[in-house]
């Protein structure tokens, strides 16, 4: 395949040429032929995005979901009309903020009394908790024994699950989600890489993402971080080649720490292993923690936080003395900002998910969505980085925004090596992203209507369709001189 007059990143205007999965000449080059030709007509060519912190069952699963939260539902009434649909069997709610319900977290009877002909559970918007009806609690309860993160109190199971997804699933008796949809999507943004950090993940769910892999449902190549169990998943040979083992995922809850030498020894082991760490870390106290975890076991070189949601200035240094990358989420601002700014105390403000201060301290740092749980847009994350503004408008700690071509870099790592940047270049896999126009005006824009062709490991995986159709069909043609 042969990509013609691109403005390909920081290099300037040429030609460039794919064989199988590899970026094999860039130049004035001529058409071979028969030889596919893109015509660029001097839009940006990209390194193909890579979101480095997703869940990918989740987002696929959210798609077939109800939203229960804002901005669709805002209140009780609003909950009511999205839950009253046709059917029998199972709905499946996500998104649910306790200001819907005027601060409260629903019970079985509270759901009860909006569904209850049929079963129904729905996520709170952190991920971390379940609400059930009767009817689910009943249909639950007759598969599996009880669960300890099924609340009880007097009068029985509230209808509250707390961090058991594991059981849910086991209970529910499902199968992983197909991912074509949600790839699709993905490839419209420019992803052409993932990591998915689900701390479930074990050798039953890289068995599905390999399979996916292999009939072409999965469009992006995939790195695969979870339990410490994955490890066994990836000694098998057949394990297509866009599949890498990734971090080792722990995951903190302040108000649950774990013991500490017992973690301390799950990172040695992790260690052990030849895999990275990474750290869900959202507080201060978590982070404290996690700092005390790393310097008590020493650091590998891809060792990493998650989200790093509050950094005190007193901790940027520590961080960056261990040498541990940041995985950050800027469209987080611009999409919870509003209530950031209503509910924390200003003092805290300053420390709430910094970047540019991160960056001037020498941490490295990589862009993901946190998708379901964040928007799976890229460009709107990167937005979000340059102008630092929230739903509202208001400003956000502005002295913390990025130019477009740092928050461009977060997406840009190499995800087995976030100290690196991946560049457009001979040798280099050919995971590409087009634009339709050159880097100066899509810098200003920072969108993803902008992407006009994803190509994952040689192979175009999206193509723009709001272009008409005669030069849709003629932009990528053989040719025969």
């Amino acid at each position: 395949m042969l990509i013609r007059d691109a403005e390909i990143y920081r290099q300037g205007v040429a030609d460039l040429r794919i064989e199988g999965r590899t970026i094999v000449a860039i130049g004035n080059l001529a058409p071979r032929p028969g030889e596919p030709v893109i015509k660029a007509h001097g839009g940006a060519l990209l390194p193909g995005l890579h979101d480095h912190h997703i869940h990918l069952a989740g987002l696929a699963v959210r798609d077939a979901s109800v939203a229960c939260g804002p901005p669709q539902v805002s209140n009780r009434d609003d909950l009511v009309a999205a839950l009253a649909l046709p059917g029998q069997g199972w709905l499946r709610g996500v998104g649910l903020c306790e200001s819907v319900l005027d601060g409260k977290l629903p019970d079985a009877a509270m759901l009860d009394a909006i569904v209850s002909d049929r079963p129904l559970r729905i996520q709170h918007r952190t991920g971390r908790m379940w609400f059930l009806n009767s009817a689910a609690l009943d249909e639950l309860l007759r598969q599996a024994a009880p669960s300890p993160g099924l609340e009880r109190d007097g009068a029985g199971f509230t209808g509250r699950l707390f961090d058991e997804d594991r059981w849910l699933q086991g209970a529910l008796g499902g199968s992983p989600p197909d991912f074509g949809k949600t790839s699709a999507c993905l490839a419209s943004f420019g992803i052409t890489g993932l990591t998915d950090l689900s701390p479930a993940n074990d050798a039953r769910i890289a068995d599905h993402f390999a399979a996916q892999q292999n009939d072409g449902t999965l469009r992006q190549s995939v790195v695969l971080g979870g339990a410490l169990s994955l490890t066994e998943a990836f000694l098998d040979t057949d394990v297509p080649d866009g599949l890498r083992l990734g971090p080792a995922k722990l995951h903190l809850h302040e108000s649950a720490l774990p013991d500490f030498d017992e973690t301390r020894r799950w990172i040695t082991q992790a260690h052990g292993q030849g895999r990275d760490v990474a750290v869900h870390c959202v507080t201060e106290v978590e982070l404290v923690f996690t700092l005390a975890l790393f310097e008590a076991t020493g650091t590998r070189a891809g060792d990493r936080i998650e989200h790093a949601s509050v950094v005190p200035s007193a901790l940027v240094q520590a961080i960056a003395a261990l040498g541990i990358a940041i995985c950050v989420q800027p469209q987080f601002v611009a999409a919870h900002g509003d209530r950031y700014l209503a509910e924390i105390e200003p003092a805290c403000h300053p420390d709430l998910y910094r970047l540019r201060s991160l960056r001037e301290a020498g941490l490295v740092l990589a862009g993901g969505s946190d998708a379901p749980y964040g928007a799976a847009d890229p460009w709107s994350a990167m937005h979000a980085a340059v102008h630092r503004r929230t739903a509202a408008g208001a400003a956000f700690n502005e002295e913390e925004t990025l130019t477009p071509e740092q928050a461009l870099a977060l997406y840009l790592c190499d995800p087995m090596d976030l100290r690196r940047e991946r560049r457009v270049a001979v040798g280099e896999p050919a995971d590409l992203c087009l634009l339709d126009r050159p880097w100066q005006a899509a810098r200003v824009r920072l969108n993803a209507r902008d992407v006009r062709i994803t190509i994952a490991s040689g192979r175009v995986v999206h193509q723009s369709i709001d272009q008409p159709p005669v030069q849709r069909l003629s932009c990528i043609e053989p040719t025969t001189a």
